[in-house]
């Protein structure tokens, strides 16, 4: 397990090692300053994992919504909340992915990027690693309750798409989350 969190750690450093090459230089903002959202040149990487496949959304990413200055918008599935700095799941969020696995349960062709956002206390790094574990938990436990996995990718976000700017608890709860962004499948060739 030690190896493998240490393999996702080291993927994602290339990934925020190739961005910061390609984009301009920014320094993080100070908690409880305003903050503008990220550019979306800092973010390609994580959108071309799901791009490159050629899949189009039904659904809007994070991402895709920032870019359009949009807040993220909900789809049929419901986004879990984690305790602070944990990516373990907790009974409400058990219950909601069980819900979750229903609905895909009815709609055998839908596909799901599972993404893992978290709030603002930490280091860019560290949350790219714990938003990677909260994705990776909740599709893990949908595997569990029966939904092939290759109907499901993650994605993390880390700190860099917020729901809530505020510096406060209740905001903080708000960005530690998985959302479930549905894909729809290629048509067959």
């Amino acid at each position: 397990m030690v190896a493998v969190n240490q393999l996702v750690c080291c993927g994602f450093m290339t990934i925020i090692l190739a961005a910061a090459g390609c984009a301009p230089s920014a320094t993080k903002p100070e908690p409880g300053a305003a903050s503008a959202p990220a550019k979306p040149a800092e973010q390609r990487a994580g959108e071309g994992q799901r791009g490159a496949s050629g899949e189009s959304t039904t659904g809007q990413s994070s991402l895709d919504e920032l870019q359009k200055g949009k807040p993220p918008t909900s789809g049929p599935l419901k986004d879990i909340y984690f305790s602070f700095d944990r990516y373990d799941l907790e009974g409400e969020a058990r219950e909601t992915l069980k819900a979750n696995a229903d609905w895909l349960k009815r709609n055998p062709a839908a596909r799901v990027e599972i993404e893992g956002h978290c709030d603002e206390r930490g280091t860019n790094e560290y949350n790219l690693a714990l938003g990677a574990k909260r994705a990776q938990a909740a599709k893990d436990y949908l595997i569990t309750i029966g939904i092939s996995t290759e109907r499901l990718s993650t994605i993390s976000y880390g700190e860099e798409i917020s729901v809530c700017k505020e510096p406060n608890e209740s905001c903080w709860r708000q960005n530690r989350r998985a959302r479930f962004v549905v894909i729809q499948a290629r048509p067959a060739s």
